[in-house]
């Protein structure tokens, strides 16, 4: 196969309409925690708000300034993300890497979305970009919890 014929199915029209239609796109108003993290290789920019309600996800809110995997990567993490608790997000950021790096398959439901992104593993130069919804997400949490047993 061609590098041509790859970046086109790298670029499918799932990916391409996945990052037309990202869920919880903008800020929030009065977020329990965001994040904010950049790939330095390529300059994507993802932004996440959360508000936690019991331990589980129960506002997001995201700002996606990346290309279309990172763009697509978010749409799936905020169509599974609500509801989601801590170890869930990080469970399937810890997975959603191994699948990158080969090592693993895509990650549990409700996150299994990221299948769309297998043909992304051959491509490391776009692992960062994918990784930085999934991985704000998680960070934005653990500072929610921080601040719950520390308050």
């Amino acid at each position: 196969m061609s590098d041509e014929t790859d970046l086109i199915k790298l670029y499918s029209a799932r990916i391409l309409g996945l990052a037309a239609d990202i869920p919880h796109l903008g800020r929030l108003e009065n977020p329990d925690a965001s994040v904010t993290r950049r790939s330095p290789l390529c300059g994507s920019t993802v932004t996440v708000d959360v508000v936690v309600e019991d331990g589980k996800l129960a506002q997001m809110g995201q700002d996606v300034k990346a290309c279309a995997l990172g763009q697509a990567s978010a749409a799936v993490a905020g169509a599974a993300a609500v509801g989601a608790t801590l170890d869930q997000i990080q469970t399937a950021r810890d997975q959603l890497k191994a699948m990158l790096k080969g090592q693993g398959p895509v990650p549990d439901a409700p996150f299994d979305g990221f299948e769309v992104l297998t043909p992304a593993v051959a491509y490391k130069n776009r692992h960062a970009s994918i990784l930085l919804t999934i991985e704000a997400l998680a960070e934005a949490m653990e500072q929610t919890q921080e601040v719950a047993q520390n308050g």
